[in-house]
């Protein structure tokens, strides 16, 4: 059985040398594109029987989707015109059956050093995925090793096809991970059980990850897509403006401590009851008929 290293570098090497190819929209003349933007690397699209819901495809299949710098410049362009979009409730993230992402663009960073990296701000694109307010869910087909390991975790719900392969193989290529690997992963599935990932660069499957708490479900790989178009659409009949401050609420729980944390989402709970949507939905309740929100 090859090691870890060797598939590793079978993936995050070879795979990912190609330059990011162009997409033609014409292939995909079934498909209605959200926007009219010229996007390389990523294929955007509005689905869900409301049409509310941004499904954004990460399209490098040749470099099994590996994360070069043009494919996040346009991912966080397609992230921010949903965010900024009322019409939209949700996003979701996906890649195709082989992999999510097998990792970051090695030949990109290759010749980087660590002068370059602090004065370009290296990876600075991914505080666009981060700093998104509408919820954000990823789809995880095949691999998710590395920077996709990251990117997934940068979404805020997991689902994952019941072949996905999940991974922080940085240490056999010499370095760590870089956008958040070391810093996510405990949170989501404790110290133990990411000092072991982080330092051995193997690979978890599926199971393993919805068991230690990183993935919320485990689908069929032909039914993931369509289980987390569900998943938005149920998200999405809810208050924009309520589900927005209940995201911070729970990100509070992971970037301070419990203290300051409470404190947060007692204010924040407050501050609901500011809203016409607050006042709808317990009205609603009351009188056991449907809430009909606003996008205030």
């Amino acid at each position: 059985m090859a090691s870890v290293a060797t598939v590793t570098r079978a993936l995050l090497g070879k795979n990912v040398l190609n330059k990011c190819k162009v997409v033609s929209a014409t292939s995909q003349a079934s498909m209605k594109f959200y926007s009219t933007a010229s996007y390389e690397n990523i294929k955007v699209e509005v689905v869900g029987s409301k049409k509310n819901v941004g499904l954004i495809q990460l399209n490098r299949p040749k470099a099994l989707n590996a994360l070069c710098k043009p494919l996040f410049v346009e991912l966080g362009k397609a992230v921010n015109d949903f965010d900024a979009d009322s019409n939209i409730a949700a996003i979701i993230i996906t890649g195709n059956e082989k992999a999510f992402a097998a990792g970051a663009d090695i030949k990109e960073m290759q010749n980087n050093t660590y002068s370059s990296n602090t004065k370009q701000g290296f990876l600075r694109e991914w505080e666009d995925i981060s700093n998104c307010g509408k919820p954000i869910i990823a789809a995880v087909n095949g691999f998710a090793l590395g920077g996709g390991c990251e990117l997934a975790m940068l979404c805020d719900i997991i689902y994952a096809g019941e072949k996905a392969k999940f991974g922080q193989p940085e240490i056999n290529i010499g370095t760590i991970p870089g956008a958040g690997g070391t810093q996510r992963l405990p949170s989501y599935v404790g110290k133990s059980k990411a000092m072991e990932i982080v330092l051995t660069g193997n690979f978890f499957d599926a199971h393993e990850a919805e068991k230690m708490g990183l993935v919320s479900k485990v689908f069929p790989v032909e039914k993931l897509l369509e289980e987390t178009i569900k998943l938005a659409e149920s998200i999405g009949t809810h208050s924009p403006l309520i589900v927005k401050l209940a995201k911070q609420a729970v990100n509070q729980a992971y970037e301070t401590t419990l203290k300051s944390g409470l404190q947060f989402e007692k204010s924040t709970f407050y501050g609901t009851f500011a809203t016409e949507d607050r006042k709808e939905g317990m009205t609603a309740f009351v009188e056991k008929s449907p809430p009909n929100f606003k996008n205030e």
